[in-house]
């Protein structure tokens, strides 16, 4: 077979020179068709949509990319599951359609199929059992109805108790009757996504301006200040999107959210005896509620999630004490080695932007839909809102197509998206073609023999190497040490991590050279 070599990533690379020169273009007064507000998945996603079908395009974040809610995912691709217990079968149907093309076509390099293994324990466990497998199986018959093939996500299965212990060695021998296999998608990490999203829309010729802000928006421009320099510029557009997720209602008064709350703790893999898989427990007093354990980056594993009432719009959410018992309580009903406050390294939390319409009952946010919508306010301003990660493209197609149709665009294009691979993407069954180390191929697909080439320096904490921070400095928008640590390798998500890394990312970007924002 023929090498993948590395090669130079063009039209696709993200830095601060592009950046500066983009943004320089947008003062002087470049003409633009559709301006996006929000660097997290969903406007990355709107202007990859948008500028696939030739429109002249900008997105504007006030942070970095994914510094929102994006990068608290649970780095699952869900397959509507959840929503099938809940009766909702097209929000079920349109989450295993857009999982289906994330794991085959668009992003088969950063996506990988996860086992999820629900041990049975006690004496109820057959009717337990049962009641949980026909979920299951209703679930395999999305998977079956929008074409993924079982030899990329099997059917599920019932275990025996050695087997169940086999695959995830961790769970509790005492009283164990067996077990059930499912499968869903994961993400090697969220914000490689996002970031790979954004990378491909500026192939297109999109320009992603990271730390810029916008203020006085409507339906036909809006006032951008570049947070580096402070200048100020008030740009027309022909149309707006609003896609700054639990965010949107500070734009626009024509969107009601009711933001949640999701929390996971970080612990190390070892404490699960190093398991490769997804080891759910059921919530105690529930039928259809869980917590989760989702293998990761650096030898972590994720333990989530919490659903709860979020008050106020922080940056960086924190949880509460309670989440974090509820967690560990809940995961240790399953575990032969309980985990203690003493084994959490980590903990991160992010605000999903529920919607709730007015003829919704009150009740606990767990309960309100994960659907999406398109808004337009008495201005003319669109706002895309709700949905999840996993729908971001299905999301995006519905707010250019809104635009196109509301602000008369100039393109009879549809979406292209559904056929768009990202930067990066390789089919996963000829991976072994890549000339590159393995933990590379897994982060970076077919670019990665181009990361390789990068060169030595410092290494960073849990083995990550100089070349994947100058990589991130390079081609993939990283102005500071933060977005390297916190965002480009997720280091930060371990407080030691960060701190033991800070000098290494410092280094890549005096190889670069570029002079970091927070030195």
């Amino acid at each position: 077979m023929t090498s993948v070599r590395g090669r130079t990533p063009g039209p696709t690379a993200l830095n601060a020179r592009r950046r500066a020169r983009e943004l320089d273009e947008v003062a002087g007064g470049a003409e633009i068709d559709l301006l996006v507000i929000g660097g997290g998945i969903t406007g990355a996603g709107v202007a990859l949509d948008a500028a696939a079908r030739g429109l002249r395009t900008v997105l504007v974040e006030r942070d970095d990319l994914a510094a929102g809610t994006s990068r608290w995912s649970s780095k699952l691709v869900h397959g509507g599951l959840r929503y099938l217990a809940s009766g909702q079968i097209g929000i079920a149907h349109e989450s295993a359609a857009e999982r289906h093309l994330l794991l085959t076509r668009i992003a088969p390099h950063l996506t990988r199929p996860l086992a999820q293994i629900l041990p049975l324990h006690g004496a109820d466990a057959r009717a337990r059992g049962a009641l949980i497998g026909t979920g299951y199986a209703l679930g395999d018959a999305l998977r079956r109805a929008v074409g993924t093939p079982t030899a990329l996500l099997p059917a599920p299965a019932l275990l025996g108790a050695a087997a169940t212990r086999a695959l995830a060695p961790g769970v509790r021998g005492e009283d164990l009757r067996g077990g059930i296999r499912g499968w869903d998608g994961q993400l090697v990490d969220d914000v490689r996504l996002v970031v790979a999203v954004a990378r491909t829309a500026a192939g297109f010729g999109a320009r992603i301006l990271t730390r810029v802000s916008a203020t006085s928006v409507s339906g036909d421009g809006a006032l951008l200040r570049d947070r580096v320099t402070e200048q100020e510029v008030r740009v027309r557009a022909r149309a707006v999107v609003n896609a700054t997720g639990v965010w949107a209602a500070t734009v626009t008064d024509a969107v009601a959210l009711e933001p949640s709350r999701g929390t996971h703790l970080v612990v190390d893999t070892a404490r699960l005896r190093g398991a490769d898989v997804s080891l759910t427990a059921l919530v105690p007093g529930s039928r259809s509620r869980f917590v989760f354990t989702v293998p990761a980056l650096h030898g972590r594993t994720y333990i989530g999630l919490t659903d709860v009432a979020a008050e106020g719009l922080d940056d960086v959410p924190r949880p509460d004490e309670s989440e974090i018992d509820f967690l560990l309580d809940t995961i240790n009903t399953v575990l032969a080695d309980p985990l203690s406050r003493d084994d959490v390294r980590g903990t991160f939390s992010g605000l999903r932007p529920l919607l709730r319409a007015a003829d919704d009952p009150a009740g606990e946010t767990a309960d309100l839909s994960r659907r999406h919508a398109v808004i337009e306010d008495d201005e003319g301003l669109l706002s895309v809102v709700g949905g999840k990660l996993t729908t971001y493209r299905r999301m995006a197609q519905d707010a250019v197509d809104a635009a196109v149709r509301r602000r008369g665009l100039p393109t009879a294009r549809r979406s292209p998206t559904a056929d768009l691979p990202l930067v990066g993407a390789w089919p996963r069954e000829r991976r072994g073609e890549i000339a590159a180390p393995l933990r590379l191929v897994r982060r970076y697909g077919a670019e990665a023999p181009y990361v390789a080439s990068l060169g030595d320096g410092l290494t960073a904490a849990r083995s990550v190497t100089a070349a994947e921070l100058e990589w991130g400095v390079r081609v993939e928008g990283a102005l500071s040490v933060a977005d390297l640590l916190d965002r480009r390798t997720r280091l930060g998500l371990v407080a030691a991590d960060a701190e033991a890394s800070v000098t290494a990312a410092s280094a890549a970007f005096a190889r670069a050279g570029v002079r970091p924002l927070d030195a």
